[in-house]
C-alpha cells in the first residue's frame, strides 16, 4: 500500500471502530501522539487506546482532504458534530510509524457529553 492508501485504510477502520484492525496498521514500536494527550508508544498500547476511545464515544472521521508527500500523509477531517482536526502520519513499509493529531479536546468532550477534566 502507498502511504495514502494506508491512511485511507486507517479512516475506514476508524469509522468501523475496529481497534484491532487499526493497531495492525502500526509498526510494533510506533508512536501515536494526539497533542491533547501524552504520546502512546507501541502497537499494543495504541490498540488499548483505541479500545478505550471507541468505548467512550461514537466517533466518525469524514475526510476533508488527504495530502501525500513521500512517506508523510496529512489528513484533514471533520466529524458529524462539527469538530475539525488534522493528523499527520509517517508511513514506512506500509505501516504507520508515527502519527500526530491536532483537534480541540474540550469541544470533543462537550459534544459527546463526557466529563471535563
Amino acid at each position: 500500500m502507498t502511504p495514502r492508501q494506508t491512511v485511507e485504510r486507517w479512516v475506514a477502520l476508524f469509522n468501523a471502530a475496529d481497534a484491532a484492525g487499526l493497531a495492525d496498521l502500526y509498526h510494533p514500536d510506533a508512536v501515536n501522539h494526539q497533542v491533547t494527550q501524552a504520546p502512546v508508544e507501541g502497537r499494543e498500547a495504541i490498540h488499548a487506546m483505541f479500545v478505550r476511545e471507541f468505548a467512550s464515544a461514537e466517533m466518525h472521521c469524514m475526510v476533508e482532504a488527504i495530502h501525500e508527500a513521500g512517506d508523510v500523509v496529512a489528513l484533514e477531517w471533520r466529524d458529524p458534530l462539527g469538530l475539525r482536526g488534522c493528523g499527520f502520519f509517517t508511513v514506512q513499509d506500509g505501516r504507520i510509524s508515527f502519527q500526530r493529531g491536532y483537534w480541540d479536546r474540550l469541544s470533543f468532550l462537550r459534544m459527546h457529553g463526557l466529563p471535563i477534566g
